[in-house]
């Protein structure tokens, strides 16, 4: 039945949080891997976050003046970029972007070590394949993922800044103004972080765990690798509403 087997699912899912988080152990080589995996996954998806951030900040821009202006508020466009960026399409994009990025080569990673038999052979070396392979990857994501909002959001926020006050026309200090009193500490700029971390832990889990259990062939890494992509993102965007819907009222 699809009702037992979503709960399997879930279950095996849980069970394999916990081992991760279990696995953690800061030892040397642990600090070792996850600053090796921090620069993989984090550092390496700078580039596309900075494009994406940019051309994003451009567009809400252009789309909330065009939309603000029809009711003569088009000076508020800054209230509009930034409460947008920092309360959903910052984390949820760069989310997005990170799965794409990351998450599909934690994913093909970890197909690719039990396809080649690689898992098999640590545990036959004594050596917890989820806390040498696994959970470097877990934390890193969880840290980078802030990260790399708080870099989308200002790549976005600087675009549309130079677009509304240098293209459109808008009055510079009132651009900052606007957005300084809408955006508030506690309820947008913290809650982005908080968003941020849950969505790259999320994204980190999900890739693992259907990288670390896919089928040992080459095929089955690749179904692996799809699999982690559409089911990470479609968790982030549920995740996304239901902390949007609890956390800003």
């Amino acid at each position: 039945m699809p009702f037992v087997a979503a709960t399997r699912a879930i279950g095996r899912a849980g069970l394999f949080t916990l081992s991760v988080l279990r696995a953690s152990k800061p030892t040397a080589d642990f600090f070792h891997e996850l600053i090796r995996e921090i620069y993989k996954i984090g550092a390496r998806t700078l580039p596309i976050v900075t494009v994406g951030g940019a051309f994003v900040g451009l567009s809400v821009t252009l789309l909330g003046y065009r939309a603000l202006d029809t009711y003569g508020a088009a000076n508020q466009v800054s209230a509009m970029l930034g409460l947008g960026m920092y309360r959903e399409l910052g984390p949820v994009l760069t989310a997005l972007l990170f799965i794409g990025r990351a998450g599909s080569s934690i994913a093909a990673e970890l197909g690719l070590m039990r396809a080649t038999d690689q898992i098999t052979a640590l545990g036959l070396m004594a050596i917890d394949p989820i806390g040498k392979a696994v959970a470097p990857r877990f934390w890193a994501a969880v840290i980078s993922m802030p990260l790399l909002t708080a870099f989308f959001c200002s790549l976005a926020i600087t675009a549309g800044y130079f677009e509304a006050v240098h293209v459109i026309g808008i009055d510079q200090g009132f651009f900052w103004q606007v957005l300084k009193d809408s955006v508030d500490f506690n309820d947008d700029f913290t809650m982005a972080f908080v968003k941020s971390g849950v969505f790259g832990a999320t994204a980190a889990l999900v890739a693992a765990h259907v990288g670390f259990h896919a089928e040992p062939t080459i095929e089955g890494t690749s179904v692996a690798t799809t699999q982690a992509v559409v089911n990470a993102s479609l968790l982030v965007l549920m995740f996304n509403f239901v902390m949007s819907a609890l956390l800003f009222r």
